[in-house]
C-alpha cells in the first residue's frame, strides 16, 4: 500500500514559510549528496544482498546492517538519505529504529520493507514517518520506483529551501506553486479569517477561493468538529506549539454536501509587512499568523475503514468473524462478571450442509450460508450477537439473561426459522440445525472454556438425531474425553491386531440353511472389552482411519473365506458392507480384483453393501464403480433400504442383485397378530424387489412372529438374533460343517 502521497509544492510552503524568515531551525532537510548514501536494514542475509544487486547500478552509496545494533551504530556516524528498514529484526524493532531516527537532527527518508502482514505494523509505519511501505515480497520495480521518489523527494526538499527564499521575491511565482499543490494551503489572520488559500480548495470543495478570503474558518470546519477546529487553531494562533496536526472533516460547497477528511498541518509563521507590535523579528518586517497545509485523506480513511471491517468480519454473511467473535465475548463476560449477570453461548451447526454444498455445489452452499445467517441475525434480540466461525458453523452469544428460558426461546426461533424451506433459484432445500448451549457462570467463566463446553453440547445434540439444542451438562465431559480416547487408540488398534472379524449368518427360513453371512467388524478393545462398529467406526470416518481400517477388513474377510473352502463348505455368499468414503476411493476396484486374485477367491461368494446415499453423492461414478465390480463377478446389494432419500429410479439405473430391508421396518411386527393388520412399508419393498427379480433379505428378525410375517410376505432369507447373532469365524466354521454334506448353493429368494 501506498503509504506517503507525493506532495513537492506543500513542503516546498512547509520549507518557505518555516525557515525563509531566518528563525530557529529544530531539523534540518540536508541537500542529498552527489551520490546518496542508502543504509539497508535486514536480518536476512540473502534478502540484503539482493537489495545491493537491485541498487547496485543506481549510482547509490550503499551501506548494510542486519541487526537494529549496527543500524543505530551506522546512523550515528553517518547521514544517509535514505534507510530501507525491515520491522521484524532479531535485538530491536524496525519502529524503535524509526523512533531513533526520528530524533536525528539530519531527518533521513525510511522506506519500510516488510513481510509483516497485519494493519498495525503499517499504521506505526506511517505514523513514524515513513516515506512509504513496501510489503514483502515486492516486484523489482516497486522497490525502484519507490528508492527513486523518496530521493526525488529530497532533492526536492532541498530545491523548496531555495524556492522559498525566491518565493518572498517573486508574488507570481509563489501563487503558480501554490495553485498546483495537490493539498489545500492557506493563511490565517491572528482572528481566524482567512487570508489567503489555494484555488485547490475549489477543485476538492467547490468554493471559490475568493469568496473565503476574508471569512472565518469555521466555514469549512463540520459542525461536530469545530470543537476540535477552535482548540487547535488557537494553540496555533498563540504559538504555544511551533506545529499542529490535527483530522478534521470540511464541508464541501453547498453545505450539506459530502464530507471529506483532512489531515492539517498548521505553523504559526510571520508572513506579511505589518507587525502585531510594530516590532521586527529577525531584522524583517512582520505579522504573525497561521500557515496551513490541508490535505484530503477522505480516501485513505475509507479505505483503512474497510480494511479494517474486513479484518473483524466474515466477507460472505457479513457477520462477525473469529477474532471479532472472541474480541465480543471476552467483553461480554467482563460485564458479566462485573454485573453479576449470566450469559449463554450458543454453538450452531448445520445439519445436511455438507450434502447440500456436495451436490447443488458451493455457489448455492454460500447463498444458503448467507441466508441462513440472515435468519438467524433476525431472532437475536438487540445486543446480542451473532458470529460466523467459518464453514457452516455459527455462534451466538446472548448476555444479560434473565432465565434459562431465554436461551431456550431463541434456540427454539433458530430453529424453527432454519426448518423452513430455502429457495435458492429454482431449487428448495431444506437443512436443520445442532444447536449446544454453555451458560455463565454454570457451565465456565473462561472464554475458551465456553466455546469447548458448547462445542461439547453441539457433538452431543447430533448424536441424539440432529435438529435441535442442547444444554452442556458436566456429564458430556466424560463422553468427550471418551470420544478422544477412542479416537486416539483407533490408530493403534490395527498395528495391535486388536480389530477381529465376526459373520451374521443370513438363513432360509424354509430349508433353516446357511445360506450367507453379512461380515461385521469388532474391536478387541484392551480395556473396554468387544466393541461393535457403530462405538468406533463413526470416528474412523471422521479422521480418515476408514480407508486402512477397510484396507485390513478385506484381506481378512478374504483370509476366511479361503479357510471355510478349505473344509469343504461352498456355495456361502459373504456380504461386506463397505463405507462411501472407501466406495468413493478410484483404487477400490483395484484392491478387491487384486485381493480375489491373490486369495484365489471365486468373485461370485462376494457381496458388496452399499446405501441408498452413495446413489444421490454422485450417481454417474457410482454407477461406473458398481457396474465395473458385476463385471468381475461381485453381486451389488442395497442396505437399509427405504430409510435414505434416493429415488426409486436409481433401482433401474443401478446394476443392484439384492435388498435388504432395514431392521427399522421389521421391528414392529408384533406378536399376536391381528389377521387384518399388514406392514404396508415391508410388502412394498417385497413388491419392488420382486417385480425386479431381485434377491430379498431381511434384517433384524428377532421374534417368530417377525419370521413368519416375512415368509408369508414372500420374503425367505432373514438375518438376525431369531437364528444367530454375530459369532466369530471360527463358530460360524462349525454352523456350516454341521449343514455338511447337504449345504445347498445360495438360492434366489425372491
Amino acid at each position: 500500500m501506498r503509504a506517503v502521497e507525493r506532495d513537492s509544492n506543500a513542503r516546498s510552503l512547509d520549507a518557505a514559510n518555516t525557515r525563509g524568515s531566518g528563525g530557529d531551525e529544530s531539523v534540518s532537510v540536508a541537500m542529498p549528496s552527489a551520490v546518496p548514501r542508502v543504509l539497508l536494514v535486514d536480518d536476512d542475509a540473502r534478502t540484503l544482498e539482493s537489495l545491493r544487486l537491485l541498487l547496485g547500478g543506481q549510482k547509490l552509496d550503499l551501506s548494510s546492517a542486519c541487526d537494529g545494533a549496527s543500524a543505530i551504530n551506522l546512523l550515528e556516524k553517518t547521514n544517509f538519505d535514505l534507510v530501507i528498514l525491515d520491522l521484524r529484526l532479531p535485538d530491536i524493532s524496525g519502529h524503535q529504529i524509526m523512533d531513533y531516527i526520528n530524533t536525528l537532527p539530519h531527518r533521513t527518508s525510511v522506506i519500510v520493507a516488510s513481510g509483516d502482514s497485519g494493519i498495525e505494523a503499517a499504521i506505526g509505519a506511517l505514523k513514524r514517518g515513513a516515506f512509504d511501505y513496501l510489503r514483502k515480497p515486492y516486484s523489482r520495480d516497486d522497490l525502484l520506483n519507490t528508492v527513486h521518489n523518496a530521493l526525488q523527494q529530497r532533492s526536492l526538499l532541498a530545491a523548496n529551501r531555495r524556492i522559498a527564499r525566491q518565493l518572498q521575491r517573486s508574488e507570481t511565482k509563489y501563487r503558480t506553486l501554490v495553485d498546483s499543490s495537490p493539498d489545500i494551503i492557506f493563511t490565517l489572520d491572528p482572528q481566524g479569517r482567512f487570508t489567503f488559500i489555494n484555488r485547490r480548495v475549489n477543485q476538492l470543495l467547490g468554493f471559490n477561493c475568493e469568496e473565503l478570503v476574508g471569512q472565518h474558518y469555521s466555514v469549512l470546519i463540520h459542525e461536530d468538529d469545530l470543537q476540535m477546529a477552535n482548540y487547535v487553531l488557537r494553540d496555533a494562533l498563540g504559538a504555544s506549539t511551533p506545529t499542529r496536526n490535527v483530522e478534521l472533516r470540511l464541508r464541501a460547497h453547498p453545505a450539506g454536501g459530502r464530507l471529506h477528511s483532512f489531515n492539517i498541518e498548521l505553523m504559526h509563521v510571520v508572513y506579511s509587512e505589518a507587525s502585531p507590535h510594530g516590532g521586527e523579528r529577525d531584522g524583517t518586517p512582520g505579522q504573525w499568523g497561521t500557515y496551513g497545509v490541508a490535505r484530503d485523506i477522505t480516501e485513505r480513511r475509507l479505505a483503512d475503514e474497510l480494511i479494517a471491517y474486513q479484518a473483524y468480519h466474515d466477507s460472505l454473511t457479513d457477520l462477525p468473524n473469529r477474532a471479532l467473535f472472541h474480541d465480543r465475548l471476552n467483553l461480554a463476560l467482563l460485564q458479566a462478571k462485573r454485573k453479576g449477570s449470566e450469559l449463554a453461548l450458543m454453538f450452531i451447526d448445520l445439519d445436511r450442509f455438507k450434502l447440500v454444498n456436495d451436490t447443488l455445489g458451493h455457489d448455492t452452499g454460500d447463498a444458503l450460508l448467507q441466508l441462513a445467517a440472515a435468519r438467524l441475525q433476525s431472532c437475536l434480540r438487540r445486543g446480542d450477537t451473532l458470529a460466523r466461525l467459518g464453514g457452516d458453523e455459527f455462534t451466538a452469544i446472548l448476555p444479560d439473561l434473565s432465565s434459562r428460558e431465554d436461551v431456550t426461546r431463541v434456540a427454539k426461533k433458530f430453529l424453527e426459522c432454519l426448518r423452513q424451506p430455502f429457495e435458492l433459484g429454482k431449487q428448495l432445500v431444506h437443512v436443520s440445525a445442532s444447536i449446544g448451549i454453555a451458560l455463565y457462570p454454570l457451565d465456565g467463566t473462561a472464554t475458551d472454556e465456553l466455546i469447548r463446553h458448547s462445542d461439547i453440547a453441539m457433538y452431543q445434540m447430533k448424536a441424539r438425531g440432529k435438529d435441535g439444542h442442547c444444554f452442556f451438562d458436566r456429564a458430556m465431559l466424560a463422553a468427550s474425553n471418551h470420544r478422544i480416547e477412542i479416537e486416539h487408540s483407533l490408530g493403534l488398534a490395527l498395528e495391535r491386531g486388536e480389530l477381529e472379524m465376526y459373520y451374521q449368518p443370513q438363513v432360509d427360513i424354509r430349508s433353516r440353511k446357511i445360506t450367507g453371512a453379512e461380515a461385521l467388524m469388532r474391536w478387541n478393545h484392551p480395556d473396554r472389552g468387544f466393541l461393535g462398529p457403530g462405538e468406533f467406526l463413526p470416528f474412523s470416518e471422521e479422521n480418515g482411519l476408514i480407508i486402512p481400517i477397510s484396507d485390513w477388513m478385506l484381506e481378512a474377510v478374504c483370509r476366511d473365506l479361503l479357510a471355510w473352502n478349505a473344509t469343504g463348505v461352498t456355495g456361502l455368499k459373504l456380504s461386506l458392507n463397505l463405507s462411501p468414503q472407501y466406495l468413493d476411493r478410484g483404487d477400490f476396484y483395484v484392491k478387491l480384483k487384486s485381493a480375489l486374485s491373490r486369495h484365489h477367491i471365486d468373485p461370485s461368494q462376494i457381496e458388496v453393501e452399499v446405501t441408498e446415499n452413495i446413489c444421490i453423492r454422485n450417481p454417474q461414478t457410482a454407477i461406473d464403480q458398481l457396474k465395473r465390480l458385476c463385471d468381475l463377478g461381485v453381486s451389488i446389494a442395497i442396505d437399509d433400504f427405504g430409510t435414505g432419500y434416493s429415488s426409486l429410479s436409481y433401482l433401474h439405473r443401478f446394476p443392484i442383485h439384492t435388498i435388504k430391508i432395514d431392521r427399522s421396518f421389521v421391528q414392529p411386527i408384533e406378536d399376536n397378530l391381528d389377521s387384518n393388520k399388514s406392514f404396508p412399508v415391508v410388502l412394498a419393498i417385497i413388491s419392488i424387489a420382486k417385480g425386479l427379480g431381485l434377491n430379498l433379505v431381511a434384517e433384524g428378525v428377532e421374534t417368530t412372529a417377525q419370521a413368519n410375517y416375512l415368509q408369508q410376505a414372500g420374503c425367505h432369507t432373514i438375518q438376525g438374533y431369531y437364528f444367530h447373532k454375530p459369532v466369530s469365524q471360527h463358530n460360524l466354521l462349525k454352523l456350516l460343517q454341521a449343514q455338511l454334506p447337504t449345504l445347498t448353493p445360495l438360492a434366489t429368494t425372491a
